[in-house]
């Protein structure tokens, strides 16, 4: 069992192997339909398995392009991290969307727009708090 120093090491590093991959290595046109980012790596205690996770900008066809073209491109990325990452033995690859930047602007916007609702709710609170003010 590799120590979290060493797990948290080699998932850096295999974090920024595959995004090089992604932005030269990988020639699967699909892959290029959205917009890729990886956003986190995960990898076992063991360092036998790295679940590598993907943001991908575009509609959800472009999506779920991308995808099928990451999954079929998984037996390239982990013949090439095994030649850039010196390791006993490569961990498995797997590639998991991750949704949450979508997730996150999604709660922003809301906040923004409970914000501008309250507005108007609190101007009007104000005026007759300096309303009842001045009478007294």
């Amino acid at each position: 069992m590799a120590t979290d120093r060493r797990v948290s090491r080699v998932a850096e590093l295999i974090k920024r192997e595959v995004s090089q991959m992604l932005l030269n290595g990988i020639k699967d046109d699909r892959v290029g339909t959205g917009m890729v980012s990886v956003t986190d790596v995960d990898v076992s205690g063991d360092l036998q398995h790295a679940k590598i996770y993907v943001s991908i900008y575009g509609s959800e066809e472009a999506k779920a392009e991308t995808m099928a073209g990451l999954k079929s491109a998984t037996g390239y990325v982990k013949r090439e991290l095994g030649a850039r990452v010196r390791l006993r033995r490569t961990p498995e690859v797997v590639f998991i969307e991750d949704r949450s930047i979508e997730r996150g602007t999604k709660v922003l916007s809301l906040l923004n727009r409970l914000q501008e609702e309250r507005k108007p709710h609190q101007e009007d609170q104000y005026h007759k708090d300096e309303e009842s003010y001045l009478e007294d």
